[in-house]
């Protein structure tokens, strides 16, 4: 599975020395703003629309990874995570087919009823 950084790349049509150099000035706090004007030597002159893009972009598969590692972790306390099931989750590229894939693990609500049974 290819790295955050070669996805961001790959899809922006950027190289990958731009998409780390960009991932490296967000990670320390720089806003979108401030790298378009002040760091365009660093990002290699990337416009302001791209560098949001690649921002957004960034946070979504992130968040991805993220929510991958929650769900594996989740099922895999069940006791019901299988070989083919996890490849399922890690080869997902947006959140609803992990959240999908999910679904049937998912603890339901203890409502009055189930209490009651």
């Amino acid at each position: 599975m290819p790295s955050i950084q070669t996805t961001i790349a790959q899809e922006l049509n950027l190289t990958a020395a731009q998409v780390a150099a960009v991932i490296d000035l967000v990670d320390q706090g720089n806003t979108i703003p401030f790298i378009a004007r002040y760091r365009k030597e660093a990002t290699g002159g990337i416009d302001d629309a791209t560098l949001r893009d690649l921002d957004e972009r960034l946070t979504y598969l992130r968040n991805l990874e993220a929510r991958k590692d929650e769900v594996l972790r989740a099922i895999e306390e069940q006791g019901k995570l299988t070989a083919d099931l996890r490849a399922k989750i890690d080869e997902a590229t947006v959140m609803q087919r992990v959240e999908d894939l999910y679904k049937p693990y998912r603890k339901k609500r203890a409502t009055r009823a189930s209490k009651a049974r």
